[in-house]
């Protein structure tokens, strides 16, 4: 029951989350308009006065942007909903704009497919219901099979009813997740590359989510950081030129590092969990691991403060991982500390190995010191040893330091404890090692070469793996039953037996194809071509029947003859159309074109801009990483039952802390 109340509080910690980022989306949208028309209005008048009010307007406006984008921020920075002990940081999920496909898929159906789009509206209903469901996936496995299943649909829905000659008329609507601002296209590559982000966003939500305390937890978070990269990493690979700002090259860059360096950091809290052995080569050990978490939060805080990601990653951000490269790069001195001053070479120690060890830990070492020297003589020793703790404590203290600037972290009271436990214990290691008598001495620790045992690695989601049916296979196989195919509407062709012979035979796909039609027969009088697909007989239903199955319909045809329906395939490449498929607003071009959504009311959208078709995607990494499986298309009866009477031609977690004998 404790587990129920948890996750049912979690939930409506989630939904309220959700709702407060859909309605700030709302006013950005609202406020932006505004700004474009203060901004045209200013281009086109001339009248001083009007002048003056317009640009009093644009500075309300943009103060008012300003504010909900720090909103906005607060949302991307709230992290205690998912996690109790020392923060990460999940992605937030972006949001969309409800699509209605029902009116619009009956009459391309009735069109296209010349079958009653009425027919269809329980299969419209399942995939409008699966969209839906995407926009509130739960935060665990099942939330990410959820979108990987409507993924796995996205291309079966694309070859059916987006034809790259036409534009179908539905608008895929999202929202930046960093900034707000909605991306508005006509086409499916924007509603691919946003359900793939929100994969990886919800990857980085379980990971933030579990239990660090225990290695299961922390394995599990492991291992949803490192599928997050890869999917970002797929996104940014594939997806090269959506026009949403969150899923540039560059920002994407910078989200698969700051995957991979939670994972880095998950790794050290696994290798501590047990508790680190006071001993030298284990606390050697350990600060070569800490120093590489603090090197790849260093790099992530560079990535960060580049233009143009500076200008878009939340302060919280950029603050915790300068933060983090504090902390862990003060913890390596501390360890290394206490190798020294808490250990002495003695005469069962294997000096060699010590030495080997300590050389490898520095890249320089302090003027005219071997390490031989710092592990025999025990004032050197003590010297370099106090060293690393004064750096450990000014660390902490700018850890501290760069903590209180922000105040979305200010919240963060187990990471306050955290930092405050850290540097307290340096400063009880130095006190413990203080000599009254001694000057004042000013050695300058080396810095400590990052290394680790276990490297974050990008990795790929078995989940994506999802063999789902298509909602529309009664359209019939999706090889022959496409968008991009033109037939003519259905034939009625009456066919009667003469002498056992109907005049045709049948190749042996699905769906059934008319080949070697004999010109003086019957049906081809009746206006039966060669290559057309048969697609009725009688009242049968016939597009997914082997040629053995369809021959069975008509084998016990009498002298009345029987009724098929038939359709000839049209020339399938007319030209390309001038329709567009994006819909631009009138905003700074950071990145590609970033686009304002219109309502549903606004009838003719005014700037357009041609956007390029994607092509069928069907996903996998095309290197070490295991690749998904990728959709199939309906494979035929190659049964090789010959039809009537002619030869058928063959076709081609945060208590760790603070236990003084864990040392963590």
């Amino acid at each position: 029951s404790e587990q129920i109340t948890f996750d049912s509080n979690l939930s409506t910690g989630r939904s309220k989350l959700q709702n407060k980022r859909a309605s700030l989306n709302q006013q950005i949208i609202k406020q932006m308009r505004m700004r474009a028309g203060a901004e045209n209005l200013l281009k086109a008048t001339s009248n001083n006065k009007v002048k003056e009010m317009v640009l009093l307007e644009l500075s309300y406006v943009n103060s008012n942007l300003q504010l909900l984008m720090g909103q906005l921020e607060g949302l991307n920075s709230s992290v205690e909903v998912y996690q109790t002990n020392i923060p990460l940081i999940a992605l937030g999920l972006k949001e969309t704009k409800e699509v209605d496909f029902s009116t619009l898929f009956k009459d391309f159906i009735l069109e296209h497919y010349s079958e009653d789009g009425n027919s269809y509206e329980d299969e419209i209903a399942d995939l409008m219901d699966l969209r839906q469901a995407c926009r509130t996936p739960s935060r665990n496995e099942a939330g990410v099979e959820l979108l990987a299943k409507y993924f796995s649909h996205l291309p079966l829905m694309e070859s059916r009813f987006f034809s790259p000659n036409r534009q179908t008329g539905i608008f895929f609507t999202w929202y930046d997740s960093f900034t707000g601002v909605p991306v508005c296209q006509q086409n499916l590559s924007l509603e691919k590359a946003s359900i793939l982000f929100n994969m990886a966003a919800l990857y980085s939500q379980i990971a933030t989510r579990s239990d660090r305390q225990t290695i299961t937890g922390l394995e599990e978070a492991i291992s949803s950081f490192q599928i997050a990269a890869g999917i970002l990493n797929h996104l940014k690979e594939t997806f090269t030129h959506t026009p949403s700002y969150d899923m540039s090259p560059a920002m994407l860059s910078m989200l698969i590092r700051m995957m991979l360096a939670q994972a880095q950091e998950c790794l050290f809290e696994k290798t501590a969990l047990p508790g680190i052995r006071n001993q030298f080569y284990s606390l050697m050990k350990m600060a070569q691991e800490a120093a590489k978490v603090s090197e790849i939060y260093d790099q992530v805080h560079q990535s960060m403060i580049q233009t143009p990601i500076k200008d878009n990653v939340p302060f919280f951000w950029s603050t915790m991982s300068q933060v983090k490269t504090n902390h862990y790069r003060s913890m390596a001195h501390y360890f290394v500390a206490s190798a020294l001053l808490d250990h002495q070479l003695g005469p069962s120690d294997d000096e060699d190995q010590q030495e080997k060890t300590l050389s490898q830990v520095y890249d320089r070492l302090p003027e005219g010191r071997s390490p031989l020297d710092i592990l025999k003589k025990k004032d050197e020793r003590e010297r370099i040893g106090k060293a690393h703790i004064r750096r450990a404590i000014l660390g902490h203290e700018e850890a501290l330091r760069i903590y209180s600037l922000c105040h979305h972290l200010n919240k963060l009271e187990v990471l306050q404890d955290i930092l405050k436990a850290s540097h307290q214990r340096s400063l009880n290691k130095y006190s413990e090692n203080e000599n009254e008598e001694e000057f004042a001495d000013y050695t300058e620790a080396p810095d400590i070469i990052s290394k680790t045992e276990h490297k974050a690695e990008m990795e790929f989601p078995a989940t994506t793996k999802v063999k789902v049916t298509d909602f529309f296979q009664r359209l019939g196989p999706l090889s022959v039953f496409s968008a991009k195919q033109r037939w003519t509407a259905p034939r009625t062709i009456h066919l009667r037996p003469e002498d056992r012979d109907l005049g045709f035979t049948l190749k042996g796909e699905t769906p059934v194809q008319v080949v070697s039609l004999d010109p003086l027969c019957q049906a081809a009088a009746d206006g039966l071509k060669e290559g057309d697909y048969i697609v009725a007989v009688s009242d049968t239903d016939c597009k997914w029947m082997s040629v053995s199955e369809v021959m069975r319909l008509l084998k016990d045809v009498n002298e009345e003859g029987i009724d098929i329906q038939v359709v000839s395939m049209m020339d399938s490449n007319p030209p390309m159309p001038t329709k567009s498929a994006t819909f631009c607003g009138n905003l700074p071009k950071t990145y590609s074109m970033i686009c304002l959504a219109f309502d549903d009311d606004d009838k003719n959208p005014k700037s357009r801009k041609v956007t390029k078709k994607s092509s069928f995607i069907s996903w996998g990494l095309k290197n070490k990483l295991k690749s998904a499986s990728t959709l199939s298309l309906p494979t035929a009866d190659h049964s090789g039952a010959l039809p009537w009477n002619k030869p058928c031609p063959t076709f081609p977690s945060s208590s760790s802390y603070n236990n003084d004998s864990a040392l963590y």
